[in-house]
């Protein structure tokens, strides 16, 4: 009862009331143009050919072709992710021991490629890496062995080009979490005697954990739903999600099929997301216990 009182008084405050008139029209678009589309493609996934309640386009999306192209999805999705992890550290590094002049340089090199169309960015890619390609001409006047190689509509050319296009949202958040970094914490390891290696491996990696995460898990979500680059860079074995939905849409369409992939997705970003909460606990437990040890 107490409870119940204190939410009448709250709704009865002027404040209160104004303050939801205002939040109306932010929660009617939210209403129109995000859950109601949802909720409809929710339901769209749920009808059989006859309007009937079916569980038929789950059960196609997981078994056969389809499953084989979402493990696809994923797998090229982790390597992605991965790869950007790794890339965008060494940059991320390198540009923080820059001064300021260079260091903002440095980035508008990283950011700026990122506003370009990324149609225009995938046949450069593709200019590049194509058997006459400006790579495949070096390496062979290089006399590199084994050149040329197969760059191109394979799982190799589609993981540069989405590697490519996901790059400056790692460096970008890492380059923000390295900033933040006090850099007494890793002098002070140092005079105590701790060598780089231990320096790195026991004060910086933890203290950039969060930003790794963070970019993992972007990098990985992103990448679930890509479109434009597998499909251009990428084979019939490097077929993704975002691919089988267009081909049932547009070629076969199967709303209902692509409806229930589409559901899945979000589902997978949401267990992304939740997983992100997870080790974001996880990593503050961890940083409480040693600080209280």
């Amino acid at each position: 009862m107490p409870r119940r009182k204190r939410q009448a008084r709250l709704l009865s405050d002027r404040r209160t009331r104004f303050g939801l008139l205002n939040a109306a029209p932010v929660v009617l678009y939210l209403l129109i143009l995000f859950v109601y589309p949802i909720f409809s493609t929710l339901m769209l996934s749920l009808k059989d050919q006859a309007g009937g309640f079916t569980l038929h386009w789950y059960a196609d999306a997981f078994r056969g072709a389809n499953l084989e192209i979402l493990l696809t999805t994923l797998r090229i999705s982790a390597e992605t992710s991965l790869i950007s992890l790794v890339v965008g550290f060494v940059l991320a590094s390198a540009i923080c021991r820059l001064k300021p002049l260079w260091a903002g340089l440095a980035m508008l090199v990283v950011v700026v490629p990122h506003f370009i169309s990324a149609l225009v960015r995938t046949y450069g890619w593709i200019i590049l890496l194509g058997d006459n390609g400006v790579v495949n001409n070096a390496l062979t006047d290089s006399r590199f062995p084994g050149a040329p190689f197969q760059l191109l509509y394979n799982e190799i050319g589609v993981v540069i080009g989405t590697t490519a296009v996901m790059l400056p949202y790692t460096v970008l958040l890492l380059y923000a979490v390295m900033k933040g970094i006090d850099r007494r914490l890793l002098a002070a390891a140092a005079s105590m005697g701790a060598g780089k290696i231990t320096i790195f491996r026991r004060v910086y990696v933890p203290l950039v954990a969060p930003g790794l995460v963070n970019a993992g898990v972007l990098c990985f979500i992103l990448c679930l739903g890509y479109y434009l680059t597998p499909a251009l860079m990428g084979g019939e074995k490097q077929t993704m999600v975002a691919s089988l939905i267009d081909e049932q849409v547009m070629k076969q369409n199967q709303w209902n099929g692509a409806s229930a992939l589409g559901i899945i997705l979000l589902l997978f970003t949401f267990a992304g997301l939740i997983l992100l909460r997870l080790l974001k606990s996880a990593g503050e437990a961890y940083r409480n216990r040693g600080t209280a040890s």
